[in-house]
């Protein structure tokens, strides 16, 4: 999947006045962290931000364009207002893209199981799988397939196709879905 960009400027203003007179212009007040825990106050457009925003999960990375030299970035968290309908915060962690990175992602399962056409009922276990792998391998989601499984089997962590360059850190063993048989 092609990386979204999103470009962004170095601010020297602070404080909730900066922040309020920033927003009033369309733009959006953030904070991007580097892999050392330093910090660079940035702002950004609040429609562009949320363009990007809105489509990306956890996992997904983007460039952030600051002042012309590009990151590689996951958008860490965000401050959202409901009553407006608008992002007023947003904060980024840079990585480094030769550094393996380590990472909670979600698990989807995939597929009807065989067991659930004959009657049984599907189970889910763990719904998220820690991997490790480099950031350009890194995907944006993963599926268990259970379309396999018939009454009384599991799929465990093991038995989770991975793409290419990614291995998992979790243990191995932990059942990610299971079809039982159903109640007499």
């Amino acid at each position: 999947m092609e990386r979204m960009t999103l470009n962004a400027a170095v601010r020297t203003t602070t404080g909730k006045s900066a922040a309020k007179a920033l927003r009033a212009t369309g733009r959006l007040p953030a904070v991007m962290y580097n892999s050392k825990g330093e910090a660079t106050m940035l702002d950004i457009d609040e429609i562009e931000f949320t363009k990007v925003w809105k489509v990306a999960t956890p996992t997904t990375l983007i460039n952030l364009v600051v002042d012309g030299k590009t990151y590689t970035a996951f958008i860490k968290d965000t401050e959202y207002d409901i009553i407006s309908d608008k992002n007023l915060h947003a904060d980024f962690h840079v990585i480094d893209d030769d550094k393996v990175l380590t990472i909670a992602i979600k698990l989807l399962i995939a597929g009807n199981a065989q067991g659930v056409r004959d009657g049984g009922f599907l189970q889910k276990g763990t719904q998220t799988i820690k991997i490790s792998c480099l950031p350009k391998d890194l995907p944006v989601r993963m599926e268990a397939d259970v379309s396999k499984l018939k009454i009384g089997e599991a799929l465990a962590v093991k038995d989770v196709a991975l793409p290419e360059g990614v291995t998992v850190v979790s243990n191995k063993e932990v059942i990610v879905a299971s079809v039982r048989a159903p109640k007499k």
